[in-house]
């Protein structure tokens, strides 16, 4: 079982949530807007609670649901509070049209969490490649991570196990660059190739 803080009230933070409570871990969930938050831990169900807003996180593992304009601010936000935890960034940096990334440079939101976060913390960047109605329909897609931090990514690795998911770790946090690239990818196949929003990236391995 894995202690979970996730900031944030929105479609992301309800079915990961929602996945977090099935899987018998302990969940807090965080926001601005403290009804909201409320609202969504008495939804959640399975003994979740609402944490105060910028307050240390009750989890090992804090979850960041939010738009990607808001998550380095908000680490910085909570600054020490972070100290010795896993953040993970679930964000998209997209443009306007969801067809390019906001960043010109190459980095990522996860790599700037990094710069933000108190040394102590593990960032891991995952979940990006998935959309929030695919978890919340029951599916069980691959979930692609990447961190530096080796333990930090065992402990996001037995999370998502506990959803019932299958974590594949694509290697450092600088690969956290390419897997909001590989969201492009997604946006682009819904819109084109696969043309619905129902599925999400994964890998079949194939053995002679």
């Amino acid at each position: 079982m894995n202690s979970i803080s996730i900031i944030g009230t929105g479609n992301m933070a309800s079915a990961i949530g929602g996945l977090a409570v099935a899987g018998g871990n302990t969940v807090e969930v965080m926001g601005r807007d403290q009804s909201k938050a409320a609202d969504l831990a008495k939804a959640l169900g399975g003994g979740a609670t609402m944490g105060e807003w910028g307050a240390v996180p009750a989890g090992d593992i804090v979850i960041a649901a939010l738009l990607y304009d808001a998550v380095v601010p908000v680490v910085a936000q909570y600054g020490d509070a972070l100290a010795g935890k896993v953040i993970v960034d679930i964000s998209n940096p997209f443009n306007s049209a969801a067809d390019g990334l906001t960043h010109r440079e190459e980095t990522s939101i996860a790599q700037e969490v990094a710069k933000a976060a108190p040394a102590s913390a593990g960032v891991v960047k995952a979940f990006n490649t998935i959309f929030g109605h695919v978890l919340e329909k029951g599916r069980r897609p691959d979930v692609l991570f990447a961190g530096d931090d080796a333990q930090a990514k065992e402990r996001v690795g037995a999370f998502i196990e506990s959803l019932g998911l299958r974590p594949l770790d694509v290697g450092p946090l600088k690969m956290a660059h390419w897997l909001e690239g590989a969201g492009l990818i997604v946006m682009g196949l819904a819109r084109n190739g696969v043309g619905n929003w129902d599925f999400a990236l994964g890998v079949t391995e194939f053995r002679d």
